[in-house]
Formats: structure tokens, sequence, C-alpha cells
């Protein structure tokens, strides 16, 4: 196990069940997910998040070494499903994290995921690190903003002048995107790489190229859903995890959509899968990659 992939956010507390009477509370965020699929990828990160001090991180720490960065608050998710998909709500979000909270060895890191949920990944946290770091980032949480009623909504980019330009992917989900290509193509100005996950349909790499984007399908595994919630971040540290040893796109896409695949077939973080899960599947099943 190593540190060589640094992920930053903040983790969420997300309420499980309808009952307001009687809440439980589960382990959530960007980072959470990222953290427990690189655990079971055999690969042991560093993460830096904020949180109260009574928010229980144990299952956390034995996954990543953390720094948890002092907060009055952790940032409170709920996710409801429906037909028309997910409508989310968002409670007392912690404050952002800044450059200024990153140390010198941190910012020598070899592989960066930058994975806000609310905003808080701070604007000049990328110019931080050293010119030698792959910088990835879910955009999400910058994609997003709350209403006056906590529910989540999407939004402009703030400050993505800031990011866009310092980063080598993009990883992201068309509904990020609110389903339109253009706000993708509209990021990638300044943006080599992007992998777009959409749901049961697999992937797809976008590449600048000669002027242009060029578009490759990645073909997903079927999987029998029980829950989607992380799924997006499971597949984004699994594509980091792969991508830094192999340094291929389009097979790390692929190990990403079969992890992905196997981590909504259970609740929670139950089925996130083990690396031998995923290439015995791959072995199994191999998909020639297609031509540009």
């Amino acid at each position: 196990m190593n540190r060589d992939i640094l992920l930053v956010g903040n983790v969420t507390r997300d309420i499980a069940g309808d009952d307001p009477d009687n809440r439980e509370y589960v382990l959530g965020g960007s980072v959470s997910y990222a953290a427990l699929t690189c655990r079971q990828l055999q690969v042991r990160p560093e993460l830096v998040t904020r949180a109260t001090a009574h928010m229980d991180l144990s299952e956390l720490q034995t996954a990543a070494h953390c720094t948890v960065l002092q907060s009055e608050t952790t940032t409170t998710f709920a996710n409801r499903y429906g037909p028309e998909g997910r409508i989310q709500y968002c409670y007392r979000p912690a404050p952002p994290i800044a450059a200024a909270d990153l140390t010198p060895r941190m910012r020598q890191a070899k592989v960066v995921f930058l994975c806000p949920i609310m905003q808080e990944v701070a604007a000049d946290v990328p110019a931080c690190f050293s010119e030698d770091s792959f910088l990835a980032a879910g955009p999400q949480g910058w994609l997003r903003c709350i209403d006056a009623k906590g529910r989540v909504q999407l939004a402009d980019w703030k400050d993505q002048d800031a990011f866009l330009p310092r980063l080598n992917v993009l990883i992201l989900s068309r509904e990020d995107i609110g389903f339109d290509l253009e706000r993708l193509f509209a990021l990638m100005e300044h943006v080599p790489l992007a992998i777009l996950s959409n749901y049961k349909e697999g992937c797809d790499v976008f590449r600048q190229h000669k002027g242009g984007i060029q578009r490759q399908h990645v073909p997903p595994r079927p999987a029998t859903e029980r829950d989607p919630t992380g799924a997006g971040d499971i597949f984004a540290a699994a594509f980091l995890v792969r991508y830094r040893e192999t340094g291929h796109v389009w097979h790390s896409a692929r190990f990403a959509n079969v992890t992905a695949s196997f981590g909504v077939e259970g609740i929670g973080v139950s089925a996130i899968p083990s690396r031998q899960q995923v290439m015995e599947y791959l072995y199994r099943y191999p998909v020639a990659e297609p031509g540009l």
C-alpha cells in the first residue's frame, strides 16, 4: 500500500430512511466512496476533509491516511430516488478546504482527485500542486448549489478558470451536466481529457485531438442495481487507480466501469469489489478498444 493518491473533499452524513422521527446516518461523500474503493483495489490513499470532531470516521481511517480539518458542522445529504431520477437535499455544509490546509508533502502527490460535494474545494487549491502532479476532478460539487429549501440544483461553475487550465482530466456523469453535452465541450476547451459515465450504458472517453474532440465508447458490465449512491465516485477512484498503474485511458475506463457496476449491487459501500473480482471479470469478458 502507498499514498501516491491524494483525495480532497468533504465527507458527509447521509440520511438513511424516510422516517424523520427515527433518522439514521451513514458515512457518505465522494472522498469516502473513493477512499474505500482504493482500499478494495489495494491502494492506500491520503485524504483531506472537514467534519466535526464527533463524526465517526473509523471506517474511513482503515482505508486512508486521514487529515480531518476542524469544523463546527458536517455536510449532511438526503437522497431520494424516484421515476424522475435522484433528488438531493443538502444541509449544514462544512467550510471549504483551501491551499493553506494542504501540507508541502501533500502538494507533491503523484495523483490528486479533487472531489467536492458542495463547492468546498477552494479556487487556490489547483495551483498549489507540483507541476508533476496528475490532477483529476469530479466537478459535480462545483456544478450545483442549494436553494432556499435545501434542494440541490444545477449551477454554473464559479471560478472555473482557476481550475480547468490546471486539470489533466475531468471525471463526471451526464447528470452533472444536466444531460447537455455542450456543457462538457465548453469545459473541455481547457482540459485535454474527460471521462463521462452514462449509468447503465457504460461511459465515454472524450479527448482533445487536432483541434477537435474525439470520442470512444466503453461498454458496461450488466449489473443488478440495488443502490446507485456513490457509483460515480467508485468509478472515478477505480479509473485513477488503474490509470496510475497503466497510463492507458480506455482500459482504465473499462476497469472503472466494471468496478462501479459491482458497487451498485449492494447497499452503500458493501459491494465495492476486490481487485481480484474486477480482474477476473475483465479476463473472462475481454473487449477490444475501438479505434479513434
